[in-house]
């Protein structure tokens, strides 16, 4: 059996709403298991009012921190001597960064210097700097509302004008789709095919906050159809089992 990777989970919960916590903790889930949660702020504060009802039904874990001074967001030094703490301890594989704040750039750079998986939830007002210090990026409004949206939503727009919408503060459509080319030039084979699943990985770690659902869709197939420049052709293994899709420029 293989094992899954162990994440440690530290939320700034003076950047994120306590309605995410779902959205977080299931996306994470999709990486591995967290082995830690714990979530940072001023408890005495009643601005934090909406995170302490979902605290032990997710068994999410808080550190106090007292806000010494006005203005200055404390528990940005208590998550990062946790999560050193953490990374030295040698107990999971990578961390799970949740903040729209800036301030975890260079935490976010020095632990995937150590070799650690970094990922980075916040709203879609998170800096870029941070976006780019994580392997990848997951903007909280989209993760709500994919849960929400339905395929014939993302049929109507052809995912188009939902793309306009949603990702104008995020890596362009058109961006992504001059990286797809060039991808496709760089590991197609003579006649032109690339695996949409290598395309997938490598347009991750060119763009952290690259997410098919940013775009309407919810799977990558779809969304590399939707884009009416390539073409697909499915091929199932010859026992039947599973599928790999590969594409090139029309």
């Amino acid at each position: 059996m293989e094992l899954e990777n162990r994440f440690a989970v530290l939320i700034d919960a003076d950047n994120v709403s306590g309605k995410y916590i779902k959205y977080i903790l299931d996306e994470i889930s999709t990486d591995g298991v967290a082995t830690y949660k714990r979530i940072y702020g001023d408890w005495t504060s009643p601005s934090l009012g909406n995170w302490k009802t979902v605290l032990l039904d997710n068994s999410i874990v808080p550190i106090q921190q007292y806000s010494y001074t006005t203005g200055k967001n404390a528990t940005d030094s208590a998550m990062i001597i946790d999560a050193m703490d953490i990374l030295y301890s040698g107990n999971v594989d990578g961390f799970c960064i949740v903040s729209s704040d800036s301030d975890f750039t260079r935490l976010a750079t020095r632990l995937r210097e150590s070799g650690m998986m970094v990922v980075g939830m916040g709203e879609k007002k998170t800096p870029q700097p941070f976006i780019s210090a994580c392997n990848k990026f997951r903007y909280l409004e989209i993760l709500a509302k994919s849960d929400a949206a339905t395929d014939t939503v993302a049929a109507k727009t052809g995912g188009k004008t939902h793309a306009a919408t949603v990702a104008k503060e995020m890596t362009k459509l058109t961006t992504i789709k001059k990286a797809i080319r060039l991808i496709i030039e760089e590991i197609s084979d003579e006649d032109g095919w690339a695996s949409a699943g290598d395309i997938g990985n490598l347009l991750s770690k060119r763009y952290p906050d690259f997410d098919v659902r940013n775009f309407g869709h919810k799977k990558l197939t779809p969304f590399l159809k939707s884009l009416n420049i390539l073409e697909l052709n499915p091929i199932r293994n010859s026992d039947g089992s599973s599928r790999v899709v590969y594409v090139r420029v029309k």
